[in-house]
């Protein structure tokens, strides 16, 4: 088992992401289940013969979306506000968390249940409500899972994707309220079975439920949330009032416009054709559902982030995690590593924008990658990650100390040694005669494992190749067949 998500949040990506690589199973149980997803994807996306032109599509909604954003969500409030729901407008996590617990307050109910939402999880909203008295109850399965662990999410998508059965057996056994633990096994069937039964108390008792949105109609008002499992139906049918919590960037301008979601979500997440539950409501019906509907529309960030010209992209993000389930960095290190609600290379360039480089692992969190651009090819809005990573590095190395850092010297005194040839050629000498005791820490391997500072910041994730005796210039000139004259 885990249990250090709560652990690792607080640390540096390199500190996080060397206690989590030492934990075998760990890297086993990412392994086999990234690549299961992984496979799924592959095979579903193949079927599709303008993919691409599907990805291009939702790409443009997204930018067009943001282009027009104070227009589309005042469209989006009218809307819904004509439908009978009563929309809040929140800037921040403080601000979002104090409009739901007054809600639930006003209900006079003591608990609630959620359906799976990373916008509650980014503003913390679960801490909150506890503060006020009030249990929230995760029915998402691999949320539930995580939940009763006392943990806390790896994955965008399956949540509690670092254990396996006998892990999840083992925390029914100790945390699950009323399960069987005679009959209790490890298959699978078994566990979903006793969270149906312990989920199903909690939806016939709910007076009040919590949800996000994958997406936010502006032409209509309607929100629509994809899930898999059901639990999110019950969350929308069965209790007297709804709260959902909306990132404003989930808007898109038109109803037809979730054609072209409907078809890259569900293959890009679950490798699924189509999601077996999608669920659209708008306003309030009488009579049928939730009688009141709110829905608190939240920046936390987001304006900022799409105040900048690279970084916004990142806003597209329909938080499918296909760049999670291809990332070699993720597969290795989990969720927990990246120390942040949105783990992996979309959270690495999501979490620094959203709450600031210099928030916790957020500094670390750009350098959290190989720059392979695998996650690029996956995104289904086509978010350049990569691009954004290396523009996060530029903005953060600065930053971090209000002056230029070492390794902007340093690159700064190679530049001027280059734009001269003497200065060149004298360098190259100098670094020749100084790699002589290199040589002798690197033996027959040609590299150094360890460097004191200010070099250990090489070698503390790398090894450094020793200078080679003689330079490509100096064997030019030296060749048989006059090469130097040529």
């Amino acid at each position: 088992m885990n249990p250090t998500g709560n652990v690792t949040a607080r640390l540096p990506f390199p500190t996080a992401a060397a206690r989590e690589l030492a934990d075998p199973q760990l890297r086993a149980n990412l392994r086999r289940a990234t690549r299961t997803i992984r496979g799924k994807r592959e095979r579903v996306v193949a079927e599709v013969p303008d993919w691409e032109a599907l990805r291009v599509a939702g790409a443009a909604i997204k930018d067009d979306a943001l282009a027009r954003l104070p227009e589309l969500l005042e469209r989006f409030e009218a809307a819904a506000t004509a439908a009978g729901a009563q929309v809040h407008w929140a800037r921040d996590a403080a601000e979002a968390g104090r409009v739901v617990t007054e809600l639930v307050l006003r209900t006079g109910t003591d608990h609630v249940v959620k359906i799976k939402s990373m916008a509650t999880q980014e503003i913390g909203l679960n801490e909150t409500l506890a503060a006020a008295g009030i249990e929230a109850v995760e029915t998402d399965l691999a949320e539930l899972i995580v939940q009763l662990a006392d943990d806390t999410p790896s994955h965008i998508l399956v949540p509690a994707i670092h254990y396996n059965r006998a892990q999840i057996r083992e925390i029914f056994a100790r945390r699950m309220p009323g399960v069987d633990l005679a009959t209790l096994t490890d298959d699978p069937p078994a566990l979903a079975e006793a969270a149906r039964r312990h989920l199903r108390r909690r939806f016939l008792s709910a007076q009040v439920a919590i949800s996000g949105a994958n997406f936010a109609v502006a032409q209509t008002g309607t929100l629509v949330v994809v899930e898999s499992e059901g639990n999110g139906r019950m969350c929308l049918t069965l209790p007297q009032t709804m709260i959902s919590v909306v990132g404003v960037e989930k808007i898109i301008p038109t109803f037809s416009d979730l054609a072209v979601f409907l078809q890259l979500l569900p293959r890009s997440s679950t490798g699924e054709r189509m999601n077996p539950y999608t669920s659209m409501w708008t306003g309030v019906t009488p009579g049928d559902g939730p009688q009141q509907l709110h829905i608190v529309l939240l920046d936390n960030g987001r304006a900022d982030t799409l105040a900048d010209p690279v970084g916004r992209q990142a806003l597209r993000c329909i938080r499918c995690s296909a760049c999670l389930n291809v990332c070699p960095v993720y597969e290795r290190v989990g969720g927990h590593a990246y120390g942040s609600v949105y783990p992996g290379p979309i959270g690495a360039i999501l979490s620094p924008q959203l709450t600031g480089q210099a928030a916790g692992a957020n500094r670390t969190l750009p350098f959290a990658s190989t720059l392979c651009g695998a996650c690029f090819d996956a995104c289904p809005v086509r978010i350049d990650i990569p691009e954004v990573l290396v523009h996060l590095r530029q903005k953060g190395v600065d930053e971090a100390r209000g002056r230029p850092s070492a390794q902007r010297t340093a690159m700064r005194a190679m530049s001027w040694a280059m734009r001269d040839r003497r200065r060149y050629t004298a360098a190259l000498r100098t670094a020749r005669r100084a790699a002589a005791p290199l040589r002798l820490m690197a033996g027959s391997r040609g590299t150094v494992r360890r460097l004191p500072w200010p070099l250990s910041g090489w070698t503390a994730s790398r090894d450094a190749p020793v200078p080679p005796r003689q330079s490509f210039r100096d064997w030019w000139l030296t060749r048989e067949d006059g090469g130097g004259q040529r």
